[in-house]
């Protein structure tokens, strides 16, 4: 039995060990097999039929949400008071992204146009594309102001020209008008007599250009031979670097196309992106981590210094001439236009902006833009980028139409485009990098606790099975001194009785 018990402890022993290793080898290994698979999988690469596929075909539902600024007093505004407006919206759109004309190169790098398209969703909206709103005239008070250096002759040209096309300070048109374009006799004359001048030939609208339209040529990594680079822009419409902005810093193409990032991001990661609507590179910070659907993501916003002028954020030097921080001039690639770009009602920027017009509340959760990323592949989960246009204008002498406007940047519309990962392809994406992962980690330490347990197992059944032979040894001798002791009594006994009865005999 002794030897049996034996044998048993030395291969409970031995399997116990070969398990606590094989634990150890998956606590050390499994890690590198799962980032080695994610590698694989996110590669730009028509072979990876499951992203290469999302690459392509943006299956997450993406929407863009329209509010205009809707002026509450124009007559009192144009004769100098200050302007007063309210939101009006959303009106939302279902956007719809596809890449087309993908064209892979030697060096690891893929071109592709991707093609944007718009369709108004009544049911998400609060009106519809009918409804009237009043903006400030672009054509109007976007030229006055691009007029204020010109001789006063050509302003006053300029002021006639506005009446005998009837064009006034401000517009009162349907939202569909706005966004998509309207009949201008105006501006088929600036298109006929001086070409360029505006970005569009056509229908004059906010978002004219957008639906139907593509973002330029991108040119990004594969991640073929370094994963670090995959979805980094390598260059846009041929150019490696810009030509709108003053230093070579404001000029550089940073970061992906914006919509993946390269994965194993860590909090101090940042998320640099390209967007031709800003013509600039954007780059969001780490915020917080959290969860969405049993996924963990890391939280990344826009920091302050993002749009702050070069006063207060030296390396914005190259954007201006600036005004208030918050602002970012983008008249260099809008036809100088006196556009600005900033966060939906002032967010961040200086607050002096709100004291300018009327009807403004800026708050984190309405107006902040984020990125919730999937730290481990650089996947968004969930996206809010939202951004207010918004024209300067003042009174522009020789210009009647300016009348007594003050100086202000008013805004005219905020947008946000949003989507996020909803249906099988949040199943599939929480399967794959979440519970895999999880129930490899569980592996990892069921076979460790089980090999440590057997093992343990194995050793108290050798030592039980040498502790009862040693307690036999011990008590042994007490019995034979004992036997010893009384035999010889028996002896002495028995030899004195035969004594006797010889003696007897005898």
């Amino acid at each position: 039995i002794t030897m049996n018990k034996s044998k048993l402890a030395i291969g409970l022993f031995v399997a116990g060990t070969l398990t606590a290793v094989f634990g150890l080898v998956i606590l050390f290994v499994g890690p590198i097999i799962i980032d080695d698979q994610i590698v694989k999988n996110l590669v730009i690469d028509p072979e990876n039929e499951v992203s290469y596929t999302m690459w392509k075909d943006i299956p997450v539902p993406f929407f863009m949400s329209v509010y205009f600024f809707n002026i509450l007093n124009p007559t009192e505004f144009l004769a100098g008071e200050k302007p007063m407006v309210e939101q009006r919206g959303p009106y939302v759109y279902r956007k719809r992204l596809q890449k087309q004309n993908i064209t892979f190169h030697p060096n690891h790098t893929v071109s592709y146009l991707e093609y944007r398209s718009y369709f108004f969703e009544p049911s998400m909206s609060v009106g519809n594309e009918s409804d009237v709103v009043t903006i400030p005239n672009m054509l109007v008070l976007g030229a006055a102001v691009m007029m204020d250096n010109m001789p006063h002759a050509v302003r006053l040209l300029l002021s006639a020209t506005f009446k005998s096309f009837k064009e006034g300070p401000f517009l009162s048109k349907s939202v569909g008008e706005l966004m998509w374009g309207y009949d201008s006799k105006l501006v088929d004359f600036l298109n006929k007599w001086f070409p360029g001048m505006l970005p569009s030939t056509g229908k004059f609208g906010l978002f004219s250009e957008f639906n139907n339209s593509n973002t330029g040529m991108f040119t990004v990594h594969t991640g073929k031979d370094d994963i670090r680079l995959i979805h980094k822009v390598n260059s846009w419409n041929g150019l490696t670097k810009l030509i709108y902005w003053k230093t070579p810093q404001c000029n550089m193409i940073n970061g992906t196309a914006g919509q993946m990032w390269p994965p194993f991001m860590t909090k101090e990661s940042t998320l640099p992106f390209y967007s031709p609507d800003a013509c600039r590179s954007l780059e969001l910070v780490y915020q917080r981590e959290g969860i969405m659907k049993g996924i963990p993501l890391y939280r990344f916003v826009a920091p302050k210094t993002m749009l702050a002028n070069g006063s207060d954020y030296a390396p914005n030097e190259g954007f201006c001439p600036c005004r208030q921080s918050g602002l970012l001039n983008v008249s260099s690639c809008r036809s100088n236009a006196p556009v600005f770009i900033s966060q939906p009602h002032f967010y961040n920027a200086d607050p002096v902006l709100l004291d300018y017009v009327q009807g403004l509340q800026p708050t984190e959760d309405e107006h902040g833009l984020f990125i919730d990323i999937h730290p481990e592949t650089g996947v968004p989960l969930n996206v809010s980028i939202r951004l207010q246009l918004n024209l300067y204008m003042k009174k522009v002498s020789g210009i009647t139409e300016t009348g007594k406007i003050s100086e202000v940047v008013m805004p005219m519309i905020w947008f946000e485009e949003n989507g996020y990962m909803d249906g099988a392809i949040v199943k599939t994406f929480h399967t794959n990098l979440v519970l895999l992962p999880m129930v490899m980690v569980y592996m990892q330490y069921c076979f460790l606790g089980l090999g440590l347990a057997t093992v343990l197992g194995a050793v108290l059944l050798h030592y039980s099975g040498k502790v009862r032979p040693l307690q036999h040894m011990v008590t042994a001798p007490v019995d034979c001194d004992l036997y010893s002791t009384v035999v010889p009594l028996r002896g002495t006994h028995t030899h004195s009785a035969t004594s006797t009865a010889s003696l007897s005999l005898d």
